[in-house]
């Protein structure tokens, strides 16, 4: 079984991102939009795996009764984790994950934003570039 889980790590923004100031995502039912309100919500209850598994199963109109099975199958093999996400990679958000692997978003305008890239006791990872250098 893979996992996207990463436990007290913090994800920043995207070395390439423009975004200098965190943005809501517009676009209803989009996969940032979807992460977005799922995390903003309900910060640090849901594990990336949830997240992530939670926008496919929406995404692909999957039935709540079909869901275990289809997560089992989901993570039966490797998926991209959070640091791809489009919110990390073009809306400014960086993802922070706690000692359980639970996630909150924190905006890069946000005055405790850099604090979490400097904090002893997170691995500090980027979200992943939009293009190649």
């Amino acid at each position: 079984m893979h996992t996207t889980n990463y436990r007290s790590a913090f994800i920043s923004v995207s070395p390439d991102s423009a975004c200098e100031v965190a943005r809501v995502p517009d676009k209803p039912g989009s996969v940032a939009w979807l992460q977005w309100k799922m995390v903003s919500d309900s910060p640090y209850r849901f594990t990336s795996d949830d997240v992530i598994f939670a926008v496919h199963a929406e995404r692909n109109a999957i039935a709540e009764a079909a869901r275990p099975a289809a997560r089992a199958a989901f993570f039966s093999r490797g998926q991209p984790c959070l640091r791809s996400s489009p919110l990390v990679k073009t809306h400014g958000w960086g993802v922070h994950h706690d000692a359980e692997g639970r996630v909150a978003l924190v905006p890069v305008d946000a005055p405790g934003y850099a604090e979490y890239l400097e904090r002893d006791d997170l691995t500090v990872v980027a979200g992943m570039r939009s293009k190649r250098p």
